[in-house]
């Protein structure tokens, strides 16, 4: 993949995620099985906009059933996956021959299921019900565009081509046990193997000192536009931001990890007004001091809200089930069977003075405003 950011003067080159590996190596596999044709790569779209081109490393057809692979390339963001092979099967099966564990349906005659390498959800809280393969919401939306991709480009009506069977496809990845040990899966509940995962499709390099000089370009040419600025972690952030409370999109910045940079960057650019939006999971650290939220750093998510739970005069057993809660999104419907809402404001409250704290805001010159939700766009707090 041919695609390249630069950052500080420097050339990065991006990748693609296990989602778009997934889909890549899906779509192979069925032109393959349609037109019995070998592949040298095929092109997907991705969420982000950008259509990419993914080289097919391999392909094998047997007993009408068809297996090509692709390898992930995370560009110049190299991570625990990078250059494993992620493959997928391709076959017509009959309604007695379905797997047990499978995706969410999302296409008519279409089922996904997960092989060796990818991991079960096992615990709730994430966003796969427990039981099914660790395939999240957008790489499955992609795997399944991809296939009424392949329908359209060949124009062949997809129920009449599968008449009484089922377009069974599975996911796999040899490795992916083995690989996943290096990843924060297990503390998730995800066992088995790997997750398919990625909101953009597309992986962005991040050489950290590059990425804050980057960041700090674009406070500066929002500050030519007034004194007020949104930050958000990421993508989930600003759509949620934008598209479910209505904030303009020109006065958001992407922060990343680095809230703690970007406060005291915001401060020297003379900003007045300062929006943090953003999931509680990310959020929650804040409230605790925490000014850089990669969980390699700090991940005390269910510390803090045990602690605060706590001082509210929350009892041991109702404590203990939100410490085995593997998300804060999972916290949230126990929180609110046991009547403690008024912790998100808490939260929210301390986020906003550990923010004023950290800038040495004394005199109250710079407004800060914080929003917590959840990964559903509900608005826990605003303070």
């Amino acid at each position: 993949m041919d695609s390249f950011v630069y950052i500080d003067g420097k050339k990065y080159r991006r990748g693609f995620t296990t989602g778009s590996c997934a889909a890549a190596s899906t779509k192979a596999s069925l032109i393959k099985l349609i037109t019995r044709e070998d592949l040298k790569s095929v092109n997907i779209d991705t969420p982000k906009g950008i259509s990419i081109e993914i080289p097919v490393v391999g392909q094998t057809m047997e007993n009408g059933s068809v297996i090509s692979y692709v390898v992930k390339d995370g560009g110049d963001d190299v991570d625990a996956t990078n250059k494993m092979k992620i493959f997928s099967k391709v076959e017509l099966i009959t309604i007695d021959e379905l797997p047990k564990i499978r995706s969410e349906k999302l296409l008519d005659g279409v089922e996904i299921t997960s092989g060796v390498g990818i991991g079960i959800v096992t615990k709730k809280g994430l966003s796969v019900d427990v039981g099914r393969p660790a395939i999240n919401p957008t790489p499955l939306r992609m795997i399944c565009d991809e296939i009424e991709n392949v329908f359209d480009d060949f124009d062949i009506d997809r129920m009449d081509f599968l008449g009484d069977k089922i377009l069974l496809v599975t996911i796999f990845a040899p490795n992916g046990e083995e690989i996943a040990k290096e990843t924060f899966n297990s503390n998730l509940g995800i066992e088995g193997g790997i997750s398919i995962i990625g909101t953009s499709g597309i992986v962005e390099p991040m050489s950290e000192e590059a990425w804050k000089k980057a960041l700090t370009l674009e406070l500066s040419m929002k500050r030519e536009y007034g004194e007020k600025v949104v930050l958000v972690p990421g993508n989930i952030g600003l759509s949620t931001m934008v598209e479910i409370f209505g904030f303009d999109e020109n006065r958001i910045v992407k922060m990343s990890n680095f809230i703690g940079y970007m406060l005291m960057e915001c401060k020297r650019l003379g900003f007045k007004e300062i929006v943090i939006g953003g999931h509680i999971g990310k959020l929650i650290k804040m409230s605790a001091g925490i000014m850089n939220t990669h969980s390699r750093f700090a991940d005390a998510r269910n510390e803090i809200m045990v602690s605060n739970l706590a001082l509210m005069g929350a009892d041991l057993k109702f404590l203990n089930r939100i410490n085995e809660c593997v998300t804060t999104d999972a916290m949230i419907p126990i929180i609110k069977e046991y009547g403690f809402e008024k912790v998100f404001e808490i939260i929210a409250e301390k986020s906003v003075s550990r923010a004023k704290r950290f800038i040495r805001d004394h005199d109250g010159t710079i407004k800060i405003e914080v929003w917590l939700f959840s990964m559903d766009g509900q608005l826990l707090a605003k303070k």
